[in-house]
């Protein structure tokens, strides 16, 4: 696998000395840009948005022609896998993704299959490879999966959910139906996430957005476990090249060591975790990813530069820091805002 032209989103994720912080953002490809939403029009709707490899290329690389970002990553959503899991996966305007097909006892996960990657979910590999050929080795391209815990909580909830009680009324009532789902779900991740990197990709980030959501002996029990299997499962070379792991856990800051351990990379910080704290705990071990709250987008350009300066400055000038926001781009901000964040990150840390 050759390297990109731009390589500094790869040195600092093994925390190797850069030119400059790389900067990539969580939904970087979105309805903030008016030239995704164009194209989303011609798609007819999200997931066949997601389902189209030549146009989820092209919304890929989208925002790293507009903003000059040192990461691409793929576009897609973490739920085509219950979408190929046959779970009746459909967005609704307004409401989110809804589940026709939710599960809710041992007959629901046996009859669960483990989706292929080269079969039901061909269209994803087959968007990295294309999308790899239109950024043409200017910067890596990041392959990413749901974790099974997070995705199991939209195939148990039948969607979003504000409370989670009934996933966690079923890990209290019958928790070897959840570990049989979570089981699943793992399998399928790994093969999921290896697909991706033998399709191209060249890192992966495991999004653990509900791990937050659980009480420490229930995060250790319900999703730890299945992270460390994913992590472990996956290829750590292709193609003779190193691929980093990233693992983020939105609300995750009272178990940043135990991610740490898990065998990634890099750990991503949600905006609620401090830099400093976070860089003292755990970041001789790996590198950190993040943590700008995406509200401060909504800001001018002077007051997003100030917040950049402040946490360069709390992440320090060690290497291991990927820049990055605590959670996604918000849909309605400002695409300028966001061409100053990554403008001000390059400027104020450059070191050349």
């Amino acid at each position: 696998m050759i390297r990109s032209a731009n390589d500094t989103f790869l040195r600092a994720c093994f925390r190797e000395p850069t030119p400059h912080t790389p900067v990539w953002l969580m939904r970087q490809a979105g309805r903030y840009l008016p030239e995704y939403r164009r194209v989303r029009e011609q798609a007819g709707d999200f997931l066949g948005l997601c389902q189209d490899p030549d146009l989820a290329a092209q919304v890929t690389v989208q925002p790293v022609d507009r903003l000059g970002l040192d990461a691409a990553i793929l576009f897609s959503d973490i739920l085509t896998i219950p979408d190929a899991m046959d779970c009746g996966l459909r967005f609704v305007e307004g409401q989110g993704p809804v589940l026709d097909r939710p599960i809710r006892s041992p007959g629901d996960v046996e009859r669960l299959p483990i989706p292929d990657p080269g079969a039901e979910l061909r269209y994803v590999p087959d968007a990295v490879a294309a999308s790899r050929r239109a950024l043409d080795n200017r910067v890596p391209l990041i392959g990413f999966a749901g974790s099974p815990w997070t995705l199991a909580t939209y195939m148990v909830e039948g969607g979003s959910s504000k409370t989670f009680g009934t996933i966690k009324r079923l890990a209290l009532e019958d928790p070897d139906t959840l570990h049989g789902l979570l089981d699943k779900l793992t399998r399928a991740v790994i093969a999921y996430l290896n697909a991706q990197i033998e399709a191209g990709a060249q890192a992966v980030q495991v999004f653990d957005t509900w791990g937050g959501v659980l009480a420490s002996r229930a995060f250790r029990e319900l999703d730890l476990p299945y992270l460390r299997r994913v992590i472990s499962g996956l290829r750590t070379t292709w193609d003779g090249t190193r691929v980093p792991k990233i693992l983020f856990t939105k609300g995750g800051n009272g178990w940043l060591e135990d991610l740490a351990d898990t065998g990634v990379e890099v750990v991503g910080l949600d905006w609620q975790t401090e830099p400093r704290q976070a860089g003292r705990r755990i970041g001789d071990r790996v590198a950190l990813q993040g943590n700008l709250d995406p509200a401060v987008l909504y800001g001018p350009p002077e007051r997003i530069e100030g917040e950049v300066a402040r946490l360069l400055d709390d992440f320090g000038s060690a290497p291991g820091h990927v820049f990055n926001l605590g959670h996604g781009v918000h849909p309605d901000t400002p695409p300028e805002h966001v061409e100053a964040l990554v403008e001000a990150v390059h400027r104020l840390s450059s070191r050349q």
